[in-house]
């Protein structure tokens, strides 16, 4: 299994304090995560994009998304075609947006009849956008759900043939919102790029916390995806959640908690 995770663990930390992260815990993927405060971002010029993946590739590592803060069916202007742009330039998987929809066309029971108005903005979006880069959709805000993004997936299927979205499945999302694993992927399967895994205490809403004092079930994800080769990554919130042991703490603990012979 191809085993990463997330820059949002190490906050601020310098591209030589990821690799030896990487390295030490013998990770094989990386989550970039996109902001200024970040050494990945928009903003670098070619030659700094070259000498990026130029150490992360000699590193022996893959990265599997950048992650953007784009939300595909948001009313304002998103930086789409700037995040793909830095993708490809990185040699990155994909690149991480969130649906974001602020519109409330739902019934009273919860569902939704026909796409919401910022799925229409979606379609447009994604028809604009260029198709050498997915976009890697999480289920995440107003899609956290695997049936909500897998209906989503299925419209642009439907609407925008060639498209190049992809499903992102932040497993404990999916899992906080009722949904067992084996459904998710069920679901998500058609679309599925990459996996998303970290440790949540239902008895705290769900709230991220450390390896060994969470219920989330990894067992059943490792279960699931037996067989597979998708990059699987561990999503440690730390940037929002300073309450977390840090990446250096955490990543040691890894191995064990997949389960021996998770990792090959």
């Amino acid at each position: 299994m191809r085993l990463g995770f997330a820059t949002l663990g190490c906050p601020g930390a310098p591209l030589d304090d990821v690799l030896a992260l990487a390295r030490d815990n013998k990770f094989t993927g990386l989550e970039l995560r996109a902001a200024p405060d970040e050494f990945t971002h928009t903003g670098l010029s070619a030659a700094e994009r070259r000498e990026l993946r130029t150490r992360i590739e000699d590193a022996g590592l893959e990265i599997f998304a950048i992650s953007s803060y784009v939300k595909l069916c948001a009313v304002e202007d998103q930086p789409l075609e700037a995040h793909l742009e830095l993708a490809a330039d990185l040699g990155a998987l994909g690149v991480r947006v969130f649906p974001g929809d602020q519109t409330d066309d739902q019934t009273g029971d919860g569902t939704v009849e026909g796409p919401s108005a910022g799925e229409i903005r979606a379609l447009d979006r994604v028809t604009a956008a260029p198709r050498d880069v997915p976009i890697l959709l999480e289920t995440h805000d107003s899609h956290s759900t695997a049936r909500q993004v897998a209906a989503f997936c299925a419209l642009l299927d439907a609407d925008v043939p060639g498209h190049n979205v992809k499903a992102l499945w932040d497993s404990s999302h999916t899992w906080s919102h009722g949904e067992t694993l084996a459904e998710s992927f069920a679901l998500l399967r058609p679309w599925l790029q990459v996996v998303q895994f970290k440790q949540a205490d239902s008895g705290q809403d769900y709230r991220p916390v450390a390896i060994d004092a969470g219920d989330f079930p990894i067992g059943e994800l490792m279960t699931v995806l037996d067989g597979t080769d998708y990059p699987l990554s561990l999503e440690w919130e730390l940037k929002w959640h300073p309450q977390l042991p840090s990446l250096a703490e955490t990543l040691p603990a890894v191995h064990a908690w997949l389960g021996s012979g998770a990792v090959r």
